[in-house]
């Protein structure tokens, strides 16, 4: 089939040479002149383990293209994806959906012969059938139907979770439409990948009934990990405990810092904004919202009351992303963790795998080549993010670099017992010291 993917951010870009990979022809169109000269070239806009090869080989094999232009694109369009950000409106937390509104007006202009209009950004409910009416006031004549399809990849897994997902959901009206969005995503069905056909409107709320319910496990075993502190528990032995009963599962039962990203952030907060519009407030969201966001600042009391106070000491802080194998800083905790220390008359030294690009743009901050020198001659240091190369330090050298060997590590990747028998004064998460 020829796909048309407008946006080339991180759902287009994933989205559009994982379904060139299935052997459809896609043109990935976006404005942003030296994104597209520089995919052209084979220069990768974010990193994401494994796209670079992905559409290397699918562009060399002509099945992959890049456009600034929709008029050239569109021709022969079976299926046209609008895969742009909606990021959340100031003011308000709604969703912003200007970007996804004025594609669609755009498109329509350029629509020849019966095309599947699919909707794959993150949008609140009934924005589909907005996006309809839209289409059909610059086209009155168009044969179209518009499809919702919301995506469910994980930052750092996303071409793993692309060619073997969960399930596909799929929001349509028509047969011919279904059939349309079967012959897509006909190579899954080898892998025997649930396809679930909805309304469109279930299908918009699937994805954010979904990031909420992950956001809530998230902030539940966070509170878990404060009541662990409290009464000498182990949030480790807890999640474990609780995470093998079938009914609960055992991912996403991670204490630390707080969550992040492109999705639970703005996701929850558009969840309870719409909620709150149609009269069906959902106070278990609002609440994950709330204790999310004040998780960040306690973090950086908890460092702070490590340190015994950060004024005028040096803290290497390890790890600057949301989470590992991404290089995305969307609300990540050290966001609001690195200017509360820098507020209490901390000085920040810090090392991020893949961050420190994204990092010089938000923080004022010493930015390092690497563990180590971020280490020399700090009085302390604090893991942020769980990356790979955190996890197996060379505590000695850690340590005879450090003036004091302290560590706080907020995402539980050592053992208490191992930093104790170290010579570290070692903080953890919902864990007790040794």
């Amino acid at each position: 089939m020829r796909i048309v993917m407008i946006g080339t951010g991180y759902v287009g870009l994933v989205s559009g040479a994982c379904l060139s990979e299935f052997g459809h022809n896609v043109v990935c169109v976006d404005k942003d002149v030296s994104k597209i000269a520089g995919l052209k070239e084979g220069t990768i806009p974010i990193y994401e383990p494994g796209l670079d090869e992905v559409v290397t080989t699918n562009a060399k094999a002509g099945r992959l293209a890049f456009e600034t232009d929709l008029k050239v694109a569109m021709p022969g369009a079976e299926a046209v994806f609008i895969a742009v950000g909606t990021p959340s409106r100031r003011g308000d937390g709604h969703a912003d959906l200007s970007y996804v509104f004025a594609a669609a007006e755009e498109m329509a202009r350029y629509l020849s012969g019966y095309t599947v209009i699919v909707t794959k950004s993150t949008v609140p409910v009934g924005t589909n059938r907005k996006v309809e009416e839209i289409i059909r006031k610059v086209r009155p004549d168009a044969e179209i139907d518009v499809a919702s399809n919301p995506e469910f990849l994980r930052e750092g897994s996303a071409i793993e979770d692309f060619r073997r997902p969960d399930r596909v959901v799929v929001g349509c009206d028509t047969e011919r439409a279904r059939e349309v969005m079967k012959e897509i995503y006909r190579p899954l069905y080898l892998n025997e990948t649930p396809i679930v056909f909805t309304s469109r409107e279930s299908s918009e709320l699937i994805k954010y009934a979904s990031n909420a319910f992950l956001a809530t496990k998230i902030t539940f075993i966070n509170e878990m990990a404060n009541l662990c502190e409290k009464v000498g528990g182990n949030v480790q032995d807890v999640a474990r405990g609780v995470g093998l009963d079938g009914r609960i599962g055992n991912k996403f039962l991670h204490a630390g810092p707080g969550f992040g990203g492109s999705c639970f952030p703005k996701d929850t907060l558009a969840l309870l904004k719409t909620a709150q519009e149609y009269g069906a407030p959902t106070r278990i969201v609002e609440a994950v919202v709330a204790v999310n966001d004040a998780r960040k600042q306690e973090m950086g009391e908890k460092i702070e009351k490590a340190f015994g106070g950060v004024k005028g000491k040096t803290i290497a802080i390890l790890g600057l992303t949301f989470k590992p194998n991404t290089d995305d800083m969307r609300d990540a905790p050290s966001l609001v963790i690195v200017p509360y220390l820098q507020s209490k008359g901390a000085k920040i030294r810090a090392y991020d795998p893949e961050g420190t690009k994204e990092a010089r743009k938000l923080l004022d901050i010493e930015l390092c080549a690497d563990a180590y020198e971020a280490l020399m001659g700090a009085d302390g240091v604090a893991i942020l993010t769980e990356w790979n190369e955190f996890r197996a330090l060379d505590l000695a050298r850690v340590k005879s670099l450090l003036k004091r060997p302290l560590m706080v590590d907020l995402r539980n990747i050592y053992r208490p017992q191992m930093m104790e028998a170290a010579g570290f004064i070692y903080s953890s998460v919902g864990r007790p010291a040794g």
